[in-house]
């Protein structure tokens, strides 16, 4: 099975765009975080988290992100559990529904890691000091992060069977251990 290094360079070379891959990054620590805490292979995890998105630049429209990126990772050696759970993060494909805890983890963790960014992003401290509540605040605001889907949010934790407030403090602290990597 290819390791993390050769994610990181498959990322690189379909993602030029530095916002997309810390993104990447970000879901991979959350992603991670999670095996961490159910002892199962992060690792598994991790790659999972990494690569969900390495694909959408090339092929942005539906249902070729992920399809197309599930392709080139068979043809890689990547695990199917690895793939399945990367299509399965995509509501749009109707025969890929969400049946593992590695896929319910990265559904769960995509937009809710998207969305702690940006609100890091607007704030002076970052993600130091964030808590659930200045999360949602901002979930309550349909302007702000508009492309986020809330649903997708709050649907991803009930799915992994964690209480909103829980995941969105576990993702900020999986999120603070790579900040620097996020540029925050």
């Amino acid at each position: 099975m290819p390791n993390r290094d050769d994610a990181w360079k498959l990322v690189c070379e379909y993602t030029p765009s530095d916002s997309l891959r810390k993104h990447m990054l970000a879901v991979e620590a959350a992603c991670r975080a999670y095996g961490r805490r159910w002892n199962e292979d992060e690792e598994i995890y991790a790659l999972t988290g990494l690569l969900h998105d390495f694909d959408y630049e090339r092929w942005p429209n539906p249902p070729d992100h992920p399809l197309q990126g599930a392709a080139i990772l068979a043809q890689l050696g990547y695990p199917e559990h690895i793939i399945y759970a990367i299509k399965s993060h995509a509501d749009y494909l109707p025969d890929c529904p969400r049946v593992s805890r590695l896929d319910k983890t990265l559904y769960a963790c995509d937009e809710l890691s998207g969305f702690i960014v940006a609100v890091a992003m607007v704030r002076p401290e970052r993600l130091n000091g964030m808590q659930p509540s200045s999360v949602k605040k901002k979930m309550k605001a349909k302007g702000f992060a508009a492309a986020v889907n809330r649903d997708d949010i709050v649907n991803g934790a009930a799915d992994l069977g964690v209480e909103l407030d829980e995941h969105i403090q576990f993702v900020i602290d999986a999120l603070t251990g790579v900040a620097a990597d996020l540029g925050l």
